[in-house]
């Protein structure tokens, strides 16, 4: 198992969720993911990364499988004017690589956002920590273990 997906089950222990985590095949995309657990491609939570242009930060916005993150509502969520991250900065501030990033389990603090639609299912999956890893739990779960704030930026 590698460090990444450690750190994702022992963030998901400490919060009391318990879950398995499921090796999928192909998962570039949401959809993928999605048929690979057999759910709503909306119950996918993707975890979307941008850089603050003032603050340098990576910013966290969990979506929706089907939703798009719109740059303007998620610069006004964030307070700052917002720019792609890059790798470096995506695995610096969260110790995941791009594909891979779990909504738990960064080895440094993150400002997180949420988006309201993965909270209209019971079930919702995430990455694990790699490109190939899942997680199910509660969707109700999640703002509290991510510390993500519910917010309209799709």
């Amino acid at each position: 198992m590698s460090k990444s997906m450690k750190r994702v089950r022992q963030a998901l222990s400490d919060a009391g969720i318990e879950t398995e985590i499921q090796e999928l095949g192909a998962a570039r995309t949401a959809q993928e993911a999605a048929d690979g657990v057999g759910c709503h491609i909306d119950q996918i939570a993707k975890s979307i990364i941008f850089a603050g242009v003032q603050s340098g930060e990576a910013l966290l916005f969990l979506t929706a499988g089907g939703n798009q993150v719109d740059p303007v509502k998620a610069s006004q969520v964030a307070g700052e004017a917002l720019a792609k991250a890059d790798a470096a900065l995506i695995r610096a501030q969260t110790g995941f690589a791009i594909g891979g990033v779990a909504p738990v389990g960064h080895i440094n603090p993150i400002r997180a956002w949420i988006d309201p639609r993965l909270l209209e299912f019971d079930r919702i999956w995430a990455a694990a920590g790699t490109p190939h890893h899942v997680f199910g739990m509660n969707a109700a779960d999640l703002p509290r273990i991510s510390g993500a704030q519910v917010a309209d930026f799709t």
